[in-house]
């Protein structure tokens, strides 16, 4: 039995279908409190990460655990939180990081989650890790000024970034959980092409069918917008990895490819799956 925590987002959701389909028994854990639609067969099971008491029922008996955990992390007992994990007999954990983990290690963004990676390394489970760069999805911040002026505001147009898709994210921690193979491994987690805001942007109105205005932010007009809703060291860290990535953060990274035997699916692809968002 697998448990995928933040079951609702992104990752989490493709996940449990993946593992679904694929005959696994699998609860899907999620902390809100509005009914969550699952697949056929799914427990789904309210828990909350800050909360790690809530997790020991959903745990109980399983073989493997798919943990995300919101923002940097900061906010979490994660030592309790695999205590409780080693207790209810789980014998492995994936863990969704992020690429600046390895390449900004001691960025205030970052560094609650460089420290939760080393306790998942020391926890004595089989572990994975996963260090995605960029999300394809971080596009459906744009999906209102599409729909409603036809138009997309972001800051540093031409800098490219090896976006990924959520969907291929979820495709390797399906192996990882599944195959202990994967274990001890880190995994960086890219798109296949540099891809840029205005090129993104171009992405889209292709799959709409109509044009796309691109505006140029500066970088104080997006700090002002990501403040509402980020926490302003995550800010910062963000705004530098899109003006001045490194060399690193632009690297396409060959794990897709190696796990899943397949490229991982480009901008394209995820604007035409998801362009319903954007009409």
């Amino acid at each position: 039995m697998y448990v995928v925590t933040g079951a609702t987002g992104n990752v989490g959701r493709t996940l449990v279908s993946i593992l679904a389909a694929a005959g696994a028994e699998v609860t899907a854990v999620s902390r809100g409190r509005h009914p969550v639609a699952v697949p056929d067969g799914v427990r789904h099971h309210r828990a909350d990460l800050t909360d790690p008491a809530s997790l020991r029922d959903p745990l109980t008996g399983a073989d493997g655990m798919f943990l995300l955990v919101e923002g940097a992390g900061a906010h979490l007992d994660m030592a309790e939180i695999l205590r409780v994990a080693t207790e209810s007999g789980v014998k492995r954990v994936v863990l969704q990081s992020s690429q600046a983990v390895g390449t900004r290690p001691e960025s205030a963004s970052h560094a609650p989650l460089h420290a939760i990676e080393e306790l998942v390394r020391r926890s004595g489970l089989g572990w994975t890790i996963l260090r995605p760069g960029g999300f394809a999805s971080n596009a459906f911040a744009w999906a209102e000024s599409v729909r409603t002026t036809r138009t997309v505001a972001a800051p540093f147009g031409e800098v490219g970034l090896p976006v990924v898709d959520p969907d291929d994210i979820a495709a390797v921690a399906a192996a990882a959980l599944r195959h202990g193979f994967h274990d001890g491994r880190t995994y960086v987690l890219t798109g296949p092409a540099l891809s840029t805001p205005r090129q993104r942007a171009a992405d889209l109105a292709k799959a709409l069918g109509e044009p796309i205005a691109f505006v140029e932010q500066t970088p104080d007009q997006s700090r002002q917008q990501m403040l509402r809703f980020m926490p302003a060291p995550v800010v910062e860290g963000t705004l530098s990895i899109l003006g001045t990535p490194t060399d690193q953060e632009q690297r396409i990274s060959p794990d897709v490819a190696a796990v899943l035997g397949r490229e991982p699916q480009p901008f394209a692809a995820w604007a035409a799956r998801n362009i319903a968002a954007f009409r």
